[in-house]
């Protein structure tokens, strides 16, 4: 990757904002944080948030729900989502390796695709562990992965406004055409993995997690530990909305009086009692239980790891602020390493 030496983030940030719509987390006023839009002429300072935002990148490629085609009584229409260029400015690690995995999972979805094509990814390298997160035991973070972003912004700990740039693709290169900026100095390679090392120490070695990774995978955990945990499970989809690689939906046949009908996509969440029920009435994930257990194996499940070349959990911590039930992964493999 090439370095550059960048003063202000901000000054990136107006470059990039000139030929596409760019997006950024900030504080909605009432201690919440979210994506918004940003113009090119706006002063405010990046300040990446402490933590990934409550709600990943999903929906900018995944739309909580969107029309995939019609049908007039004799044909059908596709269609597809009208893309504009745009840019997600401040990508935590976590969150860049979750829209990597959701590439994959979307490989063959035109309209996650066409959505995807049209975006620039900016991450940005975390100084510190956000709030239980586990990003470095699961090889997510802290700082952001080459092949998942195309430009990453890297903060200095001996300066307020003093930026490393990091090249990683060819979209990125080209997307700093007309921004002069001087080659970087210094050795930032280790500056990144002494970076790493010190979060990876705040994180600690988060034995609970690895032991409950390798006790699901090995089928030690019975059903009545399961059955427990899903007691805890009010099935309200939030751990599922807040996942930054969950991708269940479901399709919505609605009439029209206009174009006889339409299919739509919605989310849809593996938590819900129906969500597999067939058709028959028979439901194999009848219980809370094995919902529960049906979810963590696609989180951390080996055949999925084998599939997607990874864990279809980032470490983000998400699951674990957002359950009302205490069994976000925190809660979930404490429980399974006890038992």
């Amino acid at each position: 990757m090439q370095a550059y030496s960048l003063d202000h983030a901000e000054r990136l940030r107006a470059h990039l904002a000139l030929e596409r719509q760019l997006y950024e987390v900030r504080g909605d006023g009432q201690g919440g944080q979210h994506w918004q839009l940003v113009s090119a002429k706006d002063l405010a300072a990046f300040e990446p948030a402490a933590e990934p935002p409550p709600f990943s990148a999903k929906s900018f490629f995944f739309a909580e729900r969107e029309l995939l085609f019609r049908f007039d009584g004799g044909q059908f229409y596709s269609a597809m989502p009208e893309v504009v260029p745009q840019v997600l400015f401040g990508l935590h690690a976590c969150d860049l390796v979750a829209v990597a995995y959701q590439d994959q999972f979307f490989a063959a979805d035109p309209h996650y695709q066409a959505r995807r094509r049209a975006t620039l990814l900016v991450g940005v390298d975390c100084l510190h562990s956000c709030r239980g997160g586990f990003c470095s035991t699961l090889d997510c973070g802290p700082a952001v992965h080459a092949e998942t972003a195309d430009l990453i912004l890297l903060p200095r700990h001996d300066s307020s406004t003093d930026w490393l740039l990091l090249v990683a693709s060819a979209a990125g290169r080209s997307a700093l055409n007309g921004l002069k900026l001087p080659v970087a100095k210094g050795d930032w390679q280790a500056e990144r993995a002494a970076n790493n090392y010190y979060v990876a120490r705040e994180q600690g070695e988060q034995q609970e997690i690895v032991a409950g990774i390798a006790a699901l995978n090995r089928g030690e955990i019975d059903g009545e530990t399961w059955e427990e945990l899903g007691l805890r499970c009010l099935g309200c989809s939030g751990c599922t909305s807040v996942c930054p690689t969950c991708s269940c939906f479901a399709p919505l046949d609605l009439p029209s009086a206009q174009d006889g009908m339409h299919r739509e996509r919605v989310w849809d969440s593996c938590l819900y009692e129906g969500f597999q029920r067939e058709a028959s009435g028979h439901n194999p994930s009848a219980t809370s239980g094995q919902r529960v257990q049906r979810f963590w194996a696609h989180k951390f499940g080996d055949a999925f790891k084998a599939r997607f070349e990874r864990y279809g959990c980032v470490g983000c911590g998400r699951c674990d602020r957002v359950c009302p039930g205490g069994i976000g992964v925190h809660g979930v493999m404490h429980r399974v390493a006890q038992r």
